[in-house]
Protein backbone atom coordinates (compact mmCIF):
# COMPACT_ATOMS: atom_id res chain seq x y z
CA UNK A 1 0.00 0.00 0.00
CA UNK A 2 1.46 3.36 -1.05
CA UNK A 3 0.85 6.35 1.20
CA UNK A 4 0.62 9.69 -0.53
CA UNK A 5 2.67 12.27 1.31
CA UNK A 6 1.20 15.78 1.48
CA UNK A 7 2.80 18.49 -0.63
CA UNK A 8 3.70 21.07 2.00
CA UNK A 9 3.85 24.75 1.05
CA UNK A 10 5.55 26.15 4.18
CA UNK A 11 8.32 24.97 6.51
CA UNK A 12 9.14 26.05 10.05
CA UNK A 13 11.04 29.32 10.22
CA UNK A 14 9.91 30.66 6.85
CA UNK A 15 8.59 34.21 6.59
CA UNK A 16 5.28 34.99 4.88
CA UNK A 17 2.84 37.79 4.13
CA UNK A 18 -0.81 37.75 3.14
CA UNK A 19 -1.62 39.46 -0.14
CA UNK A 20 -5.05 40.70 1.03
CA UNK A 21 -4.27 41.43 4.70
CA UNK A 22 -1.15 43.58 4.61
CA UNK A 23 -2.08 44.98 8.03
CA UNK A 24 -1.08 41.61 9.53
CA UNK A 25 2.54 42.35 8.65
CA UNK A 26 5.19 39.69 8.16
CA UNK A 27 4.59 36.31 9.75
CA UNK A 28 6.99 33.58 10.84
CA UNK A 29 6.02 29.90 10.66
CA UNK A 30 6.28 28.63 14.22
CA UNK A 31 5.03 25.08 13.81
CA UNK A 32 4.16 22.63 11.05
CA UNK A 33 1.80 19.81 12.02
CA UNK A 34 1.23 16.85 9.70
CA UNK A 35 -1.09 13.96 10.43
CA UNK A 36 0.18 10.36 10.34
CA UNK A 37 -3.27 9.21 9.20
CA UNK A 38 -3.63 8.84 5.41
CA UNK A 39 -5.64 11.81 4.14
CA UNK A 40 -5.16 13.61 7.46
CA UNK A 41 -4.85 17.34 7.94
CA UNK A 42 -1.63 19.33 7.55
CA UNK A 43 -1.61 22.57 9.50
CA UNK A 44 0.82 25.43 9.99
CA UNK A 45 0.91 28.00 12.83
CA UNK A 46 2.11 31.46 11.91
CA UNK A 47 2.83 34.39 14.26
CA UNK A 48 2.29 37.74 12.52
CA UNK A 49 3.61 41.19 13.40
CA UNK A 50 0.17 42.22 14.66
CA UNK A 51 0.76 39.75 17.50
CA UNK A 52 -1.84 37.20 16.41
CA UNK A 53 -1.17 33.51 15.96
CA UNK A 54 -3.06 32.13 12.96
CA UNK A 55 -3.49 28.53 11.79
CA UNK A 56 -3.81 27.52 8.12
CA UNK A 57 -3.98 24.35 6.03
CA UNK A 58 -0.54 23.61 4.57
CA UNK A 59 -1.25 20.90 1.95
CA UNK A 60 -1.06 22.15 -1.64
CA UNK A 61 -3.37 19.30 -2.70
CA UNK A 62 -6.12 20.71 -0.43
CA UNK A 63 -8.38 23.48 -1.77
CA UNK A 64 -8.10 25.20 1.60
CA UNK A 65 -4.29 25.45 1.46
CA UNK A 66 -2.87 28.71 2.77
CA UNK A 67 -1.33 29.38 -0.66
CA UNK A 68 -4.77 29.51 -2.26
CA UNK A 69 -6.00 31.61 0.66
CA UNK A 70 -3.39 34.27 -0.14
CA UNK A 71 -0.22 33.56 1.86
CA UNK A 72 3.02 34.14 0.00
CA UNK A 73 6.67 33.72 0.93
CA UNK A 74 8.09 37.02 2.18
CA UNK A 75 10.61 38.67 -0.09
CA UNK A 76 12.73 41.36 1.57
CA UNK A 77 12.77 44.23 -0.92
CA UNK A 78 14.29 46.73 1.49
CA UNK A 79 17.90 45.60 1.22
CA UNK A 80 20.16 48.56 1.78
CA UNK A 81 17.57 50.37 3.87
CA UNK A 82 18.85 49.67 7.36
CA UNK A 83 16.39 52.09 8.99
CA UNK A 84 13.49 49.97 7.72
CA UNK A 85 15.08 46.58 8.31
CA UNK A 86 16.19 47.02 11.92
CA UNK A 87 12.70 47.19 13.51
CA UNK A 88 11.43 44.28 11.41
CA UNK A 89 14.46 42.09 12.10
CA UNK A 90 14.30 42.92 15.80
CA UNK A 91 10.67 41.73 15.86
CA UNK A 92 11.38 38.55 13.93
CA UNK A 93 14.32 37.68 16.18
CA UNK A 94 12.52 38.53 19.44
CA UNK A 95 11.49 35.88 21.93
CA UNK A 96 7.83 36.95 21.57
CA UNK A 97 7.84 35.80 17.96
Amino acid sequence: MVQNQPRLFLKAGEKVTHRSYLQWGVGVVEEVMTSNVPGGTCLVRIRFQDGRLRVFHNDLDNQGCCYYFGLRHYEDRTQGRASVQRPLLAFLDSEDC
